[in-house]
């Protein structure tokens, strides 16, 4: 459990050591067990549950069956259009404009990208020591707690995922790494060899094909090898597992000579004598394909385990029947990367780092104890719903400094009870959901609100407002997001950009900023404050900036310092990079806004300061390393 410090104070705490609500009856299944299972870039539309227009071209079977036994969300949100925020923000139950976590690889100084003119704000790696993950409220309720695959929540010893509440975790890419040497995707085929790392199955699976009537073998994972593992190994007492899958990230390969003849075969392509990247249009990259199918024969796996494993907290019942399942992915599909098109998100507009539906409109499937089977049900769902959700469901208290800062509603009531909205605390039904990408270019770099039939985008580069009407009387209407109709409807415009406006301001969202040598033109430029003076007092460790009179006002100020992990041993002959990262620490502002102090905590070896004007200009100072 954490302690009630400050940030900061955590963060240097732990590098010293260097490594809701009211419950309800939720059944008869005492403490069920809990498992996440987390894909990586799956869209919408890559899996046979949300089949419009066309019917979706992967093989998905396990999936299908799961959702038999499951509610399918048809409009079940990520909480972002990448991977490290929707990730930080599942664990923690906290919005990514709250964390600041809203983009991936952070941690850097902000810089503006060769091509654009406004630079991203900073936002911090991953989660820190003061954030409470699920895993800690679940293991604080007497689970045993286990991560397997992809974390991508912080590289530090004190952001590990065993230092974020997990018991057990294993964290390789299992079936997922990619070729390497002179290696490719035409000849890394796994084989029957038993020295072979990827050895294929001596069982057969899915597909059953004319020329395998018995199915199919798969290459070994070591991410699906290993959940299984932590849940034998912990049947015992109540679990929760957060199967975080690489796949289907790219690069988009398979082990799988098998199931890749199967793709060509039913695609009606020839795979190239040599390995170039995929460039027909739509679903028809067989590699890929065989990674959602791959994915797909995981999750059987999984549920294969728990249907045949008795429960021995809960007698009579197999674990299949105790455990909750939750079923989704980080972000929405991955269209394209550099030539390479590995799937399609149509009808749905864009895909991954996007706030369209495309980036952020994700399949989700829920079962378990007292679930209704089979059920489809539109009403909004996001990812951060799953922490006070979990919370309910296992009749897990935590305190409340941490459950009522959570972004999520719980949904207990539509899981259980078929009601037809979530609510809050209060009983009032949920209105909205909002996303917040300040990143890339005019195309990308925006915030976004989903209110009813409606969603409205507020463009930061333009400043415009966009607005589509997704739905119709519950029919669909523009779900492909051609029409702009901020124009024709001023009022909903206007009402949903006030909505969008207060969460931005309420969450303190950071947004871009001008970057002042791309502004050469601009009046405002020579009006930019200038550092005139830089002092660091090595016995205080304190540092003093100085700005020269007379120009532009200063609306936002912080210092960035650099920590990282502690030098390990190196073995003879081996480098060990040594992995580190800033953090963002407050100054202290004189009277005039000419003067700014702040002090350097000692285990930090880098300090800077970032000021931002009145007319959203960003001055950095020089950094300096710690002597």
């Amino acid at each position: 459990m954490k302690h009630n410090r400050t940030f900061l104070a955590i963060v240097l705490l732990a590098f010293s050591f260097s490594n809701y609500g009211n419950s309800q009856k939720k059944s008869d299944v005492i403490k069920p067990n809990v498992i996440i299972f987390y894909a990586d870039d799956l869209g919408w539309q890559d899996v046979e549950l949300n089949d419009l227009d066309e019917p979706c071209a992967w093989d998905t079977p396990n999936i299908k069956a799961l959702a038999k036994d499951a509610i399918n969300f048809t409009n079940g949100y990520s909480p972002a259009p990448t991977c490290a925020p929707s990730r930080a923000a599942l664990l923690s139950g906290l919005h990514p404009a709250k964390t600041g976590i809203t983009n991936v690889s952070g941690g850097g100084i902000p810089k503006a990208q060769r091509s654009e003119k406004y630079m991203s704000p900073y936002f911090p790696e991953g989660l820190m020591p003061d954030h409470f993950t699920i895993a800690e409220a679940l293991k604080m309720n007497g689970y045993r707690t286990g991560h397997v695959g992809k974390w991508h929540a912080g590289h530090l010893q004190i952001q590990k995922s065993t230092n974020q509440g997990f018991d057990f975790a294993h964290e390789s890419r299992g079936a997922h790494q990619g070729p390497k040497g002179a290696k490719n995707r035409l000849n890394a085929f796994a084989t029957h060899d038993k020295n072979d790392a990827y050895r294929l199955s001596e069982e057969k699976y899915f597909p059953f094909t004319k020329e395998s009537p018995e199915g199919i073998s798969y290459p070994t994972d070591a991410v699906t090898e290993n959940a299984l593992k932590f849940i034998e190994n912990n049947k015992e007492e109540p679990f929760f597992l957060y199967l975080a899958h690489w796949m289907v990230h790219y690069p988009i390969h398979s082990k799988n000579r098998e199931l890749l003849d199967y793709y060509c075969d039913k695609l009606g392509v020839e795979l190239p004598e040599v390995d170039t990247e995929w460039t027909k249009e739509g679903q028809n990259n067989p590699y890929f394909g065989a990674m959602v199918t791959t994915l797909d024969w995981s999750l059987g796996r999984v549920v294969d385990l728990l249907k045949k494993t008795d429960d021995p907290r809960n007698p009579g019942k197999k674990l299949y029947e105790t455990t909750y399942i939750i079923f989704s992915s980080d972000n929405g599909g991955a269209e394209t990367r550099r030539a390479e098109v590995m799937s399609d998100n149509a009808p749905l507009d864009k895909g991954k780092k996007y706030s369209e539906e495309g980036g952020i409109r994700v399949p989700m499937l829920i079962s378990g104890p007292n679930i209704p089977k089979g059920e489809t049900k539109d009403v909004l769902i996001n990812q951060l719903d799953y922490y006070p959700t979990v919370l309910s469901l296992t009749n897990s208290k935590i305190p409340a400094k941490y459950s009522s800062d959570l972004d999520g509603l719980d949904i207990s009531g539509v899981l259980l009870n078929n009601q037809n909205n979530v609510k809050d605390n209060n009983g009032k039904p949920r209105e909205d959901l909002w996303w917040h990408y300040p990143y890339g270019g005019e195309t990308k770099n925006q915030s976004a609100i989903r209110s009813g039939d409606y969603k409205l985008y507020k463009n930061f580069i333009t400043g415009n407002y966009v607005l589509h009407r997704l739905y119709k009387d519950g029919k669909r209407h523009d779900l492909e997001e051609k029409f702009d109709i901020a124009k024709e409807e001023p009022e909903i415009t206007k009402a949903l950009s006030k909505k969008l406006e207060k969460y931005l301001k309420d969450y303190d969202a950071k947004l871009p900023y001008k970057e002042p040598s791309k502004f050469k033109n601009d009046t405002d430029v020579a009006a930019i404050p200038v550092i005139v003076n830089d002092t660091f007092d090595a016995a205080s460790r304190k540092v003093a900036i100085q700005l020269e009179k007379g120009n532009s006002n200063i609306v936002e100020s912080y210092a960035l310092v650099k920590i990282s992990d502690k030098a390990k041993a190196r073995k003879k002959g081996k480098k060990s990079k040594i992995k580190s990262t800033y953090i963002r620490i407050p100054v202290d502002a004189g009277k005039n806004n000419l003067e700014y102090t702040f002090t350097v905590p000692k285990e930090a070896i880098e300090y800077g300061i970032i000021l931002i004007d009145e007319n959203r200009f960003m001055v950095k100072s020089e950094f300096h390393k710690v002597k």
